[in-house]
């Protein structure tokens, strides 16, 4: 496995694997199908600080993006991660995370910003286990489709 920066022509396999995660339900706030187009704002957006994914053999395993994003102060970053379904707690979230690090130390972040479905367990717990502390939690918070969920937002500070 190879971490490496996401590029344009990685977009389609990307979302192909946040459509699978869409498609399980119950770990991301997304409940409708992506497009590739929606793909290159996590890679090459106007807010993006970077996005690296985790490759083998040209297999997308994971992905993850930090982007600058309204109401976070400005040197926050918004933390978002996705990993291949069935692949999680393997090491990929973590290496993932340890090329973000770099990149946001280098476009001078102070905060990570993650905020995660409450009933998101394997999101809450990696975000944890990489040190992320609650600071918001927002109870009665829904999907698009009227479900109340919860949110959590957890911050890393760098």
């Amino acid at each position: 496995m190879i971490i490496r920066p996401a590029s344009p022509q990685d977009a389609e396999a990307m979302v192909t694997l946040q459509n699978e995660i869409i498609r399980i339900g119950g770990t991301t706030a997304y409940q409708t199908p992506r497009a590739a187009v929606d793909m290159l704002r996590y890679i090459a957006g106007a807010s993006v600080v970077s996005c690296h994914l985790a490759d083998e053999d040209g297999l997308i395993l994971g992905f993850q993006s930090i982007s600058r994003s309204t109401p976070l102060p400005e040197d926050w970053g918004d933390i978002g991660t996705f990993v291949q379904p069935g692949l999680q707690a393997k090491g990929i979230g973590g290496a993932l995370f340890a090329a973000s690090l770099a990149s946001a130390r280098a476009a001078g972040l102070q905060v990570l910003n993650a905020t995660i479905r409450a009933d998101n367990v394997p999101g809450l717990a990696y975000y944890g286990k990489c040190g992320f502390v609650e600071y918001e939690s927002q109870p009665d918070w829904v999907l698009a489709d009227g479900r109340k969920v919860g949110r959590v937002s957890r911050r890393f500070d760098l």
